[in-house]
């Protein structure tokens, strides 16, 4: 499908994004971009790049340019980019905000080329080594502003998504935040918050972590995630991560009144309650 590629950003997501089209024969070279050279090296010994050049060479070579950094340096790496293309180039990101990037756009005489995306798979773990195969099978990606983008750039990124394995899902970039925020962003500030109160408690009891099993492995996995990654995120959606932060702090307060008020057949009903989610959640 494409003769050269762009990934800028040569890590996690990126990184298995560039293994997923070589594998299926959508890309015949694949250039990299960053601002680290070591990182570059690594995904050249991996084969997730096929060389390494500057932004605005690669840029010029190059019919597909994806970005896959951190939010806050998306918008300024992305307008950089916009300025480069001409009509026939494609531009996609995956980052995990959207309605501060596709504002920034909003004017840009070449908005129409670019596709906002969120692939919805992500791991704890960062750089080009983490980056793996078959990643995104099964998941869910969000396409926003579908109509603020030309339909041909449109239909390659669905393609290219759908032959990954994915299923697309279709919103407004502030609707994406607000949902984003509430199934994920809060699941990693808890994760955060999880570790930091059990990394407290361990002060004073050392053998707490000889006792932990699968579901606190399970719970505090997410908090090995990179803060120079999640920082930005929490900043740009700052608006709907408080949101969800003050829904979820109400909850915990429910099951705390419970327990202080002996209150067990509430606390059971919150329970069961929350048993729903297996519908969602099989």
């Amino acid at each position: 499908m494409f003769d050269s590629m762009t990934i800028v950003g040569v890590g996690l997501i990126s990184g298995s994004f560039s293994l997923g089209l070589k594998d299926r024969g959508l890309v015949k070279n694949v250039i990299g971009v960053s601002r680290t050279p070591s990182s570059l090296k690594k995904a050249l010994d991996l084969g997730l790049i096929d060389e390494a050049l500057p932004l605005e060479e690669a840029v010029g070579k190059s019919d597909l340019i994806y970005v896959a950094i951190p939010v806050d340096v998306t918008i300024p790496m992305v307008q950089r980019i916009m300025d480069l293309v001409n009509d026939r180039q494609i531009v996609a990101d995956a980052g995990s905000t959207k309605q501060a990037l596709c504002e920034s756009l909003a004017e840009h005489p070449m908005r129409r080329r670019f596709v906002a995306t969120h692939p919805m798979w992500g791991t704890e773990y960062s750089g080009p080594e983490a980056a793996v195969r078959n990643a995104f099978a099964g998941r869910a990606c969000v396409i926003c502003g579908k109509e603020d983008s030309d339909p041909d750039a449109v239909e390659k990124i669905e393609h290219i998504y759908k032959l990954l394995g994915m299923n697309l899902v279709y919103m407004d970039a502030k609707n994406h935040d607000m949902h984003a925020a509430y199934i994920s962003h809060i699941s990693h500030i808890t994760s955060f918050a999880l570790a930091n109160t059990v990394l407290e408690k361990e002060r004073e009891e050392e053998t707490i972590f000889d006792l932990a099993g699968g579901g606190f492995e399970s719970t505090v996995r997410l908090a090995k995630s990179n803060p120079s990654m999640w920082l930005p995120i929490f900043m740009q959606n700052k608006e709907h991560v408080l949101d969800v932060l003050n829904e979820h702090i109400a909850q915990l307060r429910k099951f705390k009144s419970c327990l202080e008020k002996e209150n067990y057949t509430y606390l059971q009903e919150l329970m069961e309650n929350a048993n729903k989610i297996r519908k969602i959640l099989k």
